[in-house]
């Protein structure tokens, strides 16, 4: 049975909640919670690729300690507009 379009935004939002780094929680669950109703269906799987890393990588990327690769860079950049905001 396919997945429905509520279940997987709660499934996103939950997977961008529960990370195993407190500040990933911060910055994902808050992203989330902010831009996940309103994403298109491109950025839905970008933002789905992004969550499938590990933390240990994804906390270097946004603090810009490492160079992230090149097919997350657009969907991390988003998350760093709208974290300058908040």
């Amino acid at each position: 049975m396919p997945e429905t379009p509520e279940n997987r935004l709660k499934r996103l939002r939950m997977r961008s909640w529960r990370r195993g780094i407190k500040e990933m929680d911060l910055i994902l669950g808050t992203y989330a919670d902010a831009e996940l109703s309103i994403m298109d269906g491109e950025t839905l799987e970008k933002f789905e690729s992004l969550l499938e890393e590990n933390d240990q990588d994804l906390y270097p990327w946004f603090t810009g300690q490492v160079q992230c690769p090149a097919k997350h860079q657009q969907i991390l950049a988003k998350i760093r507009d709208a974290e300058k905001f908040r």
